[in-house]
């Protein structure tokens, strides 16, 4: 019995012997992980603080384009410029230099362009000059001739000029939302641009910078010739006569236009100064 008892008291410290060491290592396998475990998560942070970076470089390539733009706009020569006047006299605040792309006129700035372009003093000039050819031909029977005939050719001549300025620079642009200013080609053959410059009467860009039909042009010069009407003599209020008017006034603009695009080039290869 004493030996049973032995067998059996070795036994249970052989078992409990054999669970401690078999307990140990693995505590220790859990805890020697734990360290590794919390030690290996700090070098991943150094991925995660570079990742920033590749965006900051995404962008830099949007800065160039500024300057692409703005060299873009200054890679056209003086020579290509339009001027505020031609000759020094003749207005020209409508016309835009051959590469520019100026924002969209805001209606103050139609506004202002339109009385520009109606009490310059040239346009006095102007006028004044159109009324002696017509009082000379006596263009309108009516009217009378010398200083009286003179002075009614005069105040209808610029009342023309005046209301049809606004009409088709300030007023209808502002509602159908067109530019009205003359883009100058400024490059291509001399038919090309001809064409171009004279064909602005009837093709002119929205506001979004997209071609479409000259409404402006068409319907305000027709309807400055309606205006017209209530104070020229019965004898011009005929359809004929309007007509005709009207082709003179298209015409006018298409002509004006048209040496716009060509000044640049006289004032430079032909009178060898700036324009």
């Amino acid at each position: 019995m004493k030996r049973t008892h032995f067998a059996i008291a070795c036994l249970l410290i052989c078992l409990t012997t054999t669970a401690v060491f078999c307990q140990t290592p693995s505590a220790a396998g859990t805890q020697t992980p734990d360290p590794s475990q919390t030690t290996q998560p700090a070098p991943q942070p150094p991925p995660t603080t570079q990742t920033p970076l590749p965006p900051a470089k995404s962008g830099s390539p949007d800065l160039p384009d500024a300057p692409s733009q703005s060299g873009a706009q200054a890679e056209v020569p003086t020579s290509k410029q339009q001027p505020k006047r031609i000759l020094g006299v003749m207005p020209n605040y409508r016309a835009v230099s051959a590469g520019a792309i100026p924002p969209p006129p805001t209606p103050k700035q139609a506004f202002k362009i339109a009385t520009q372009n109606s009490f310059d003093y040239s346009s006095f000039i102007f006028v004044g000059i159109t009324s002696l050819l017509a009082e000379s031909t006596n263009a309108h029977p009516q009217l009378g001739k010398g200083v009286d005939g003179f002075g009614r050719y005069y105040w209808r001549g610029f009342v023309d000029k005046t209301d049809g300025n606004y009409l088709v620079i300030f007023a209808l642009p502002t509602v159908l939302h067109e530019d009205e200013r003359y883009y100058a080609k400024g490059e291509g053959s001399f038919l090309k641009r001809g064409i171009y410059a004279a064909s602005r009467i009837l093709i002119t860009p929205d506001y979004h910078g997209h071609n479409t039909f000259n409404a402006s042009e068409v319907f305000g010069r027709a309807m400055a010739q309606g205006i017209s009407t209530t104070y020229y003599p019965s004898h011009d209020r005929t359809g004929g006569a309007l007509a005709v008017k009207y082709g003179w006034a298209m015409g006018r603009d298409a002509l004006t236009n048209t040496f716009r695009e060509f000044w640049p080039d006289i004032a430079t290869h032909v009178l060898h100064r700036h324009p």
